[in-house]
């Protein structure tokens, strides 16, 4: 009888399949994911950008700012005076600083505002700077 009993409890262990390692796996991953995942920042507005023929892609896309056809210039979802571009440019590159300042101009848009948010990326220390743009 004692063999009756190991050999049923050796069914009742083998038997079961054990997920907590595996659950423990995949929330491994999730998190790995979560962490790991590029965040694309939207500047707060909608632009309609100008159209051209040959467009390049930016890689290493950092900084998006918007102007639109008032001539606001909006960077992370805010509405930003001219005279805090600078500033506001040089916080967000401090988190890539080899990231790419990418603009996207309004149709209506005068190039006054373009060259504002140009000249304060030059003195933030931006080098790559982009203009985005429609294909046509």
């Amino acid at each position: 009888m004692a063999t009756r009993g190991r050999s049923a409890r050796a069914d009742q262990d083998g038997g079961e399949i054990d997920l907590t390692p595996m659950l423990d796996v995949v929330f491994i991953m999730l998190i790995f994911f979560i962490v790991t995942a590029v965040f694309i920042k939207e500047p707060g507005i909608d632009v309609t950008r100008p159209d051209t023929i040959k467009r390049d892609q930016v890689k290493n896309q950092n900084i998006l700012v918007a102007i639109n056809s008032k001539n606001e210039i909006w960077i992370d979802r805010k509405k930003v005076d001219e005279r805090a571009i600078k500033v506001v440019i040089e916080r967000i590159q401090v988190d890539n600083p080899l990231g790419a300042l990418v603009i996207q101009a309004d149709n209506e848009s005068n190039a006054k505002a373009y060259a504002l948010v140009w000249d304060a990326a030059r003195e933030a220390g931006v080098t790559d700077i982009s203009l985005a743009t429609d294909p046509k």
